[in-house]
């Protein structure tokens, strides 16, 4: 097995092979701009390191990785377009450091791009992945969806929220290491354990990243520090304050999130002291290590020698204890 600072390195290097060049420039460029900014590589990684888990050579699952990567980050370009986002990764995003319809085009580009990918592998292999791929992206969309709905409506119940962020960010996560695990022949059993074992992690992940949108550093974090809480997203953090018994403090906080100020610090500032005042930071941080705690579970009862569980374990706790 190789370390995960490897697996990385492989991909980056697999990455940077595949860059385009073609015409038009403004539909090209605009890929290699957003897959050039970095970022964790978490999804990736699981694919590869779980091909290798399974007793394959990870380079088989180089196309899959890149399939994942590409899905992820155009993704991404289009939520900061629905977002007007302008910072991804410490950097301009797409549709700022160009234009919304620029972004949009590249985006429907980079999607066709991803299922591309799947035509490297063998019939049986390439219909698994095809059809993981379709389910996945389709969940990713009505995650999406419900995430937008949520910011108009004010009856949003945690459940429908855990729901939103396990189709908008964890099913990828899932789908990763599902991808490693049927190129590398894995049994019907252990792909749907993988699976699992990422559902839960990418749930804490989510968290993870909602309660860093709040408390993170703006130097590491790479992303607006507070922007869930100018877009008024009902996120975990929210809805737990919100239902801290409190009418006075339940009727300020829905005040803050009925209000677009021309400068959001002075908001910011203060739902995140109705956060920590409510104890959300804290209950949003327990359900972070319950979820984690739920995947290592699902994880010990996989078919795999203890060293592997033991590397996906310290990927997993690497990714609770993260700050960007």
């Amino acid at each position: 097995m190789h370390t995960i600072s490897e697996y990385r390195d492989e991909f980056i290097t697999y990455l940077d092979s595949m860059k385009i060049t073609k015409e038009p420039r403004n539909l090209y460029e605009p890929i290699t701009y957003i897959l050039g900014l970095g970022g964790k590589r978490l999804r990736p990684v699981l694919v590869l390191m779980t091909a290798e888990i399974f007793k394959t050579d990870f380079r088989k699952a180089l196309d899959a990785a890149v399939a994942v990567e590409v899905f992820h980050n155009f993704s991404l370009v289009h939520d900061d377009i629905m977002d007007d986002a302008p910072v991804r990764r410490g950097k301009t995003t797409v549709h700022e450091k160009w234009d919304v319809n620029t972004g949009i085009l590249s985006g429907d580009a980079m999607l066709i791009m991803a299922y591309q990918l799947f035509e490297n592998y063998e019939p049986n292999v390439f219909r698994d992945l095809a059809k993981l791929f379709s389910k996945t992206a389709l969940e990713v969309c009505e995650g999406q969806q419900y995430d937008v709905d949520f910011e108009t409506r004010d009856d949003v119940m945690l459940p429908e929220y855990l729901k939103m962020i396990e189709y908008k960010t964890a099913v990828l996560v899932a789908a990763a290491l599902k991808m490693g695990a049927i190129v590398a022949g894995a049994s019907d059993e252990a792909q749907e354990q993988m699976y699992n074992f990422g559902l839960n992690l990418g749930i804490a992940f989510q968290l993870q990243d909602d309660y860093l949108d709040v408390f993170g550093d703006p130097e590491t974090f790479g992303k607006q520090v507070g922007g869930d809480i100018i877009e008024n997203k009902k996120t975990y953090l929210y809805l737990k304050a919100l239902n801290s018994g409190s009418e006075v403090i339940s009727k300020e906080l829905e005040h803050l999130y009925s209000i677009h100020p021309k400068e959001a610090d002075a908001k910011i500032n203060a739902v995140r002291s109705i956060f920590e005042k409510t104890k959300a930071d804290q209950a949003t941080k327990s359900a972070i290590a319950d979820y984690t705690a739920k995947a290592f579970d699902v994880l010990e009862g996989i078919d795999i020698e203890q060293e592997n569980k033991d590397l996906l374990r310290q990927f997993g706790e690497n990714l609770m204890n993260r700050t960007v």
